[in-house]
């Protein structure tokens, strides 16, 4: 499959964070047609294994989280308004007026709700909607509802990846089923080449939420490098231009205090040789990613932190350029195969 078509496959997959389980076999079966063996642990991180060919391998453990943010229920109005509030970091004033699915008994279409600028009082105009005041309506009044739907019940976004021109797919969760595409890429690269080591894809879940799924994964795989697949911010109008990286320009290898200096300065070297296009992104503290699990597991893990540019990040239009998310691949693969022993 094309990275494309996998990015919009991906893209279009739903598992808010906590709901991963909704998309864990999606996931798998794009792993298995790589790996030798592919599992799932007690909270729905995908696990694929490609067994290394040396006598002594070494394991190399990669990670990219498939979870997304979105909504959950928390009240039901006899009106047959859903209340709601945000899983992970869902900003209120992209939300409004949005095309939801209700994921209760069965999935239910839904709009999120707010008061027209007819009915706002002219000193209010000019003021955003907290959450709180926005209600997602399916249609039915309040005992039908109750039928439904039940408080705690996941909301996603309905968002379809589109594809645009010069290259870029934008659509929801791009943070970070890009990164996950990424893992495919890896994994389809791998089979090109020879590498000694044991390597371990794993999909993880609930990043949004705290890092979760990631610090099961590190804890249960005794690494000896991990490698953090994730999104870092494209340029947008306004963005500040140390922290905002241009699309199309190449994967964002990080440098900073939690980030193998020895691991990131081979991994830099490796793609000045093999000419895969590169940006340098400076981690001066806590790096919002899971290359701050990687680093304290059990004894630490020697981590590199590989990003893909996205615009637009936790909004329903997120947006990568394809070439970004197959330079992240092949320069993580190569590295993997090509990396000198210790």
């Amino acid at each position: 499959m094309e990275c494309s078509e996998l990015l919009k496959k991906l893209s279009d997959i739903r598992a808010v964070a906590g709901r991963e389980n909704m998309a864990t076999e999606k996931i798998a079966e794009l792993f298995r047609e790589y790996c030798d063996d592919v599992s799932v642990d007690a909270f729905y991180n995908v696990i694929g294994f490609k067994k290394g060919q040396s006598e002594n391998p070494k394991n190399v453990l990669v990670t990219a989280h498939y979870d997304e943010i979105g909504l959950m229920v928390t009240g039901i109005e006899d009106s047959g308004f859903l209340r709601f509030t945000a899983v992970g970091g869902v900003d209120a004033k992209v939300i409004g007026a949005m095309e939801v699915t209700v994921h209760g008994k069965e999935d239910l279409f839904g709009v999120i709700g707010v008061k027209p600028p007819h009915l706002i009082p002219p000193g209010d105009k000019d003021k955003g909607i907290k959450m709180e005041d926005m209600r997602i309506d399916i249609g039915y009044g309040g005992e039908k509802a109750r039928e439904l739907v039940s408080i705690g019940d996941m909301v996603s976004f309905n968002s379809p990846a589109r594809e645009l021109l010069n290259n870029r797919i934008a659509g929801k969760s791009m943070d970070n089923r890009s990164g996950v595409a990424a893992l495919i890429e890896i994994l389809k690269e791998l089979q090109k080449l020879k590498h000694d080591d044991n390597v371990y894809v794993v999909a993880t879940v609930q990043e949004e939420l705290g890092l979760i799924g990631a610090i099961c994964a590190t804890y249960n795989i005794k690494a000896d490098l991990g490698i953090v697949i994730d999104v870092c911010h494209g340029d947008m109008p306004d963005a500040p231009s140390d922290e905002a990286f241009p699309l199309d320009k190449g994967v964002a290898v990080a440098i900073g205090p939690i980030i193998s200096r020895k691991h990131a300065k081979e991994c830099i070297k490796l793609a000045d040789e093999e000419n895969i296009p590169y940006q340098i992104d400076p981690e001066a503290g806590d790096t919002g990613t899971e290359a701050a699990v990687h680093a304290v597991a059990r004894e630490g893990i020697p981590v590199i932190l590989l990003s893909v540019p996205s615009k637009y990040m936790h909004t329903t239009v997120e947006m990568v350029s394809v070439n970004d998310v197959v330079s992240t691949g092949r320069l993580a693969a190569r590295y993997i195969a090509g990396r000198s022993k210790e």
